[in-house]
C-alpha cells in the first residue's frame, strides 16, 4: 500500500500572517490569496491530472496546530486514508481527530513521536 505520496502542504505560525503573505509575494514571487499560496503540478504517474501543493500562514494563537505546540505544521497527501489511519493506530499512533471529508478530499490529523502535528489529505483529484 503506498502510503504518503507527497507533501499536500507547509503551515506555520507568525505574528501577522497578512503581512507575511505579503512579503513573501513582493519578495520571492508567491501568488497569496487569503489562504497562501497554491502550487499546482501535473501528477507523474497520470500528467493528465493535476495536482496541488498548499503554503498557509496561521496566527501564532491558532488552535487548528493543536495539541501539538509547535511552530509549522506539514500536510502529506497520502492514498487510501481510511486503511492508512488504521495502520496508524495498530502501530500505536496518536491519531487526534476523525476522518473529515469535504469537496476536496478526505483529512485526518496525528502526532509524530516529538508532538508535531501532521495533516493528513487524501486529495479528491
Amino acid at each position: 500500500m503506498n502510503k504518503v505520496t507527497g507533501i499536500g502542504g507547509i503551515f506555520f505560525k507568525c505574528k501577522d500572517p497578512n503581512k507575511m503573505k505579503d512579503w513573501y509575494n513582493t519578495n520571492l514571487g508567491l501568488k497569496t490569496d487569503q489562504y497562501g499560496a497554491t502550487f499546482e503540478w501535473l501528477q507523474s504517474d497520470d500528467p493528465t491530472k493535476k495536482g496541488y501543493t498548499q503554503w498557509s500562514t496561521f496566527a501564532e494563537d491558532t488552535k487548528y496546530f493543536q495539541p501539538s505546540t509547535k511552530e509549522f505544521m506539514i500536510n502529506y497527501r497520502v492514498e487510501n486514508l481510511e486503511a492508512l489511519v488504521d495502520e496508524l493506530r495498530n502501530n500505536g499512533v496518536t491519531i487526534i481527530d476523525s476522518i473529515s471529508s469535504f469537496d476536496y478530499g478526505k483529512f485526518v490529523h496525528i502526532l509524530d513521536p516529538e508532538g508535531n502535528a501532521i495533516e493528513l489529505w487524501e486529495p479528491a483529484d
